[in-house]
């Protein structure tokens, strides 16, 4: 009885050490696009931060991500800003940590002047309304007929403007580097990413986290500041990297792209006016793709 005694007690104590030694995760969500490609380092070996292990997931829709965020089923998570901010005001309590990507929106076509209508994809979405307000800030007039939303997806307008029906579209990265791998004659029109050409641009990403993990916020903004500027200093072997993942198909990718994409992470506290400017600018032109409202002040959360 004794003895018996002894190897339970000891087999309990062998199970509360094991436990007491596990390292906690934290769940990292990314859609596939340009936030995968500032985010490359995570997914390459296991990466640990304070203690954590990151486990990264890898999101295919902006529906899969919203589901997973409305169930707070992700710690962190790297989407729209358009759409961080719309959560936040659907009560979610993700806060903004910081923004990882600054461009990925370019004219492309082929002439060297636009020519309407320009297709693109997404009604009321930030390449939607960028379009528009570069056309507003050009002093170009907007008809009925300047641009086409008749594509369903991204890659079918990629495919219209390589089929030349249309002559103009607007891409978003790795799509850009696509078109102008295919088709040589095609050309990058115009830069919508910049307003009067200037800063570092829009910040269309988001990197959110649970108000939880406040504490954690400088090593969050470390490490993301870290990986970003890795791609934009070794895109070729970010390139192997996420193509060795399966993140993108060989050969969407190219150097040039992802410099494109201008990747810096920034800490949200650092850029509260860009953000504001750019959630403004889109409230202007499509409020419900913020929640019909500006998010209040308590979405950019102070470092401890």
């Amino acid at each position: 009885m004794t003895l018996r005694l002894c190897f339970l007690l000891l087999l309990l104590c062998s199970c509360a050490e094991t436990k007491k030694n596990d390292t906690s995760t934290l769940e990292v969500c990314i859609l596939r696009g340009p936030s995968a490609i500032a985010l490359a380092s995570l997914t390459d070996d296991t990466t640990t931060l304070k203690g954590y292990t990151l486990s990264v997931k890898l999101l295919d829709s902006p529906e899969q991500m919203q589901a997973r965020l409305i169930k707070h089923e992700a710690d962190i998570a790297v989407l729209p800003m358009t759409a961080a901010a719309n959560l936040y005001n659907k009560g979610t309590g993700y806060r903004l940590a910081g923004c990882p990507v600054w461009g990925t929106l370019y004219i492309v076509g082929h002439d060297s002047a636009i020519q309407e209508p320009t297709a693109l994809f997404g009604a009321g979405t930030t390449p939607d309304i960028l379009a528009r307000y570069y056309w507003e800030t050009h002093g170009l007039p907007v008809t009925r007929n300047t641009f086409t939303y008749a594509y369903p997806s991204a890659r079918e307008t990629l495919l219209a403007l390589l089929n030349r029906r249309s002559q103009t579209a607007v891409l978003s990265e790795p799509f850009v580097s696509m078109a102008l791998k295919k088709d040589t004659t095609l050309r990058i029109v115009a830069d919508l990413n910049r307003p009067e050409g200037a800063g570092y641009g829009f910040p269309q990403t988001a990197v959110i986290i649970r108000p939880e993990l406040n504490g954690l916020l400088p090593a969050i903004d470390s490490l993301l500041h870290v990986s970003a500027r890795q791609a934009m200093e070794y895109p070729e072997k970010t390139i192997r990297l996420l193509e060795r993942q399966g993140v993108f198909a060989p050969g969407m990718l190219s150097a040039e792209g992802i410099r494109r994409c201008r990747l810096a992470y920034r800490p949200a506290t650092d850029i509260r006016d860009e953000v504001y400017r750019f959630l403004d600018l889109v409230y202007r032109y499509e409020p419900r793709a913020v929640g019909n409202r500006l998010p209040d002040a308590t979405f950019i959360p102070e470092r401890p």
